[in-house]
C-alpha cells in the first residue's frame, strides 16, 4: 500500500491528466492516462518524449507488474514460438539478439542499472549489459529522476533488452539536444564499434515538422546524423495523431507508428490490433519520397510518408516497466516511445543486420510488394483511426503494419 501511495503522490506532483487523443477504440475501461513533464517539453530542452503512463480504474499496485509482458509481445510479433492467445502470463521469452542497440535519452537515471536488473529478473531474462555514454564534451549529464525522462529511459532500456536479450545496450545521453550535443552520433558509433545493430530514438523535436522549416532547412541538413555504416535507426512517430515529426520523418530512420492490442474480455487472449488514435503519421512537406517507397507512391505522392512499421503503443494496452524514481516500482507505459525500442530490438533479434536503414527499409517494402510474403511476415492493420483511417495495405497510421515473423525484418 505504501508503494502505491508513493506512485500516486509522484504522479500528482509531476504529471497531469492527458485527454482528447484517446478514442473509444482504446477501451481504457475508466482508467486514467497521465503525461509526464517530458511529454510537453521541459524548459531548456529542444525535444520531448512520446510517452504516457496508464493508471487502471482500480488504482495501481507498484509491487505487482501489469500490462503487456516480454512474453506476450514476443508472441504477438513472432519473436518466439506462437502460444495460443499470446497470454500476458506466458513464459516463452526471447533468447536472441547480438551486437548492440543504443537508446538516446536526456540525462541519466540514478536507478537505471538496478531497475533494469529487477525487470530482467522478473521475466526470466539474463542480466542486461548496459553502458552509459554522456555526449562527447558535455562531462556529466544531468540526473533525470522525476522528470518523465527517467521513465522513458527505463522503458527504452528494458524493452530493447526484452526483445533482444543478448544485445549490448548503450544509453547515449544528452543535456539539451540529442543531435547538437552529439548523443546521436555517440550512440551510433558505439553500436558500429560493437559490430553493428540499431539505434532507437523515443523523442521528437518540439514543433513537429515545423521545428526548423525552410529557409533554415535543419531537417534536410540533420538527415546526415542518421547514417552510420552497420547501423539501422528507428524513431517514434509521435503521440499527437496525424502529425509529422522529426526525426521520424527522416528517410534515414524507420518510423515507428502505434497500435492498440485488442484482447478478448472473457479470456484475455490476443484477438487483433487496431491503429492507435495517438499514433503519429502523415506526409512530409520537405522530404522527397525515397526510392524504397516507390511501391506506395500512389498513396504518398512525391513526398515521404510515415510511419514505416508499427507496434504496441496505446496506453490502454501498454507495457510493464519497472522504474523507481517516478513510478516507485511497476507501472504501465504507452506511446510510440514503446514502439521504437520494441521494433529496434525485434529487428536486432531477426539477425539480418543490414548495413543501413535504407537497406533495411528496401527489404521491408520489397516484402510489402510481394503479396505472399506480406501476408506471411506482417499483420496488416485495417481498423482504427489516428486522423487517417487504417486500411488494407500501407496507411498513415501503421505503415506496412506490425511484425508477424522475424523473417520480415
Amino acid at each position: 500500500m505504501r508503494r502505491a501511495v508513493l506512485l500516486l503522490a509522484i504522479v500528482a506532483t509531476t504529471m497531469f491528466i492527458f485527454a482528447g487523443f484517446v478514442s473509444a477504440q482504446d477501451e481504457l475501461a475508466g482508467g486514467t492516462v497521465l503525461a509526464p513533464l517530458s511529454t510537453q517539453g521541459i524548459p531548456g530542452l529542444s525535444v520531448h518524449t512520446p510517452l504516457y503512463i496508464y493508471i487502471p480504474a482500480g488504482g495501481v499496485n507498484p509491487e505487482i507488474p501489469s500490462g503487456e509482458t516480454p512474453a506476450s509481445i514476443a508472441c504477438i510479433y513472432g519473436v518466439v514460438k506462437k502460444t495460443t492467445g499470446c497470454p500476458k502470463d506466458g513464459t516463452l521469452i526471447p533468447k536472441g539478439g547480438a551486437y548492440a542497440i543504443a537508446v538516446v535519452e536526456y540525462g541519466s537515471n540514478s536507478t537505471l542499472q538496478s531497475d533494469a536488473k529487477t525487470f530482467a529478473s522478473q521475466w526470466g531474462l539474463p542480466a542486461p549489459n548496459i553502458t552509459e555514454i554522456c555526449a562527447t564534451g558535455k562531462g556529466t549529464c544531468p540526473i533525470n529522476d522525476g522528470t518523465g525522462w527517467d521513465v522513458e529511459t527505463s522503458l527504452d532500456v528494458q524493452w530493447a533488452h526484452a526483445m533482444a536479450p543478448n544485445a549490448k545496450i548503450y544509453v547515449a545521453e544528452f543535456t539539451n539536444d540529442p543531435i547538437g550535443d552529439g548523443a546521436e552520433t555517440d550512440g551510433a558509433q558505439a553500436v558500429a564499434g560493437a559490430g553493428g545493430g540499431e539505434v532507437s530514438n523515443s523523442w521528437v523535436y518540439n514543433g513537429g515538422e515545423e521545428w526548423c522549416a525552410p529557409p533554415d532547412n535543419c531537417e534536410l541538413n540533420y538527415d546526415q546524423y542518421f547514417v552510420e555504416n552497420g547501423v539501422v535507426f528507428f524513431a517514434s512517430a509521435g503521440d499527437d495523431g496525424a502529425q509529422v515529426n522529426y526525426p521520424s520523418v527522416s528517410p534515414n530512420v524507420i518510423s515507428a507508428g502505434g497500435t492498440y492490442i485488442n484482447r478478448n474480455v472473457q479470456t484475455g487472449n490476443y484477438a487483433s490490433e487496431s491503429c492507435w488514435s495517438g499514433s503519429g503519421g502523415g506526409e512530409s512537406q520537405y522530404e522527397p519520397i525515397p526510392s524504397y517507397q516507390d511501391v506506395i507512391q500512389s498513396i504518398v505522392g512525391n513526398f515521404h510518408g510515415i510511419p514505416d512499421l508499427a507496434a504496441d503503443a496505446s496506453p490502454g494496452s501498454g507495457v510493464a516497466v519497472y522504474n523507481t524514481t517516478s513510478c516507485g516500482g511497476w507501472c504501465v507505459v504507452g506511446g510510440t516511445s514503446v514502439a521504437s525500442p520494441v521494433l529496434a530490438a525485434i529487428t536486432n533479434a531477426a539477425g539480418g543486420f543490414e548495413t543501413s536503414t535504407f537497406n533495411e527499409l528496401t527489404k521491408v517494402y520489397d516484402e510489402y510488394g510481394n503479396a505472399k510474403e506480406y501476408k506471411e511476415y506482417f499483420h496488416d492493420i485495417t481498423k482504427g483511426n489516428n486522423g487517417y483511417p487504417a486500411k488494407k495495405g500501407w496507411d498513415y497510421c501503421t505503415g506496412v503494419g506490425t511484425p508477424k515473423s522475424l523473417k520480415g525484418l
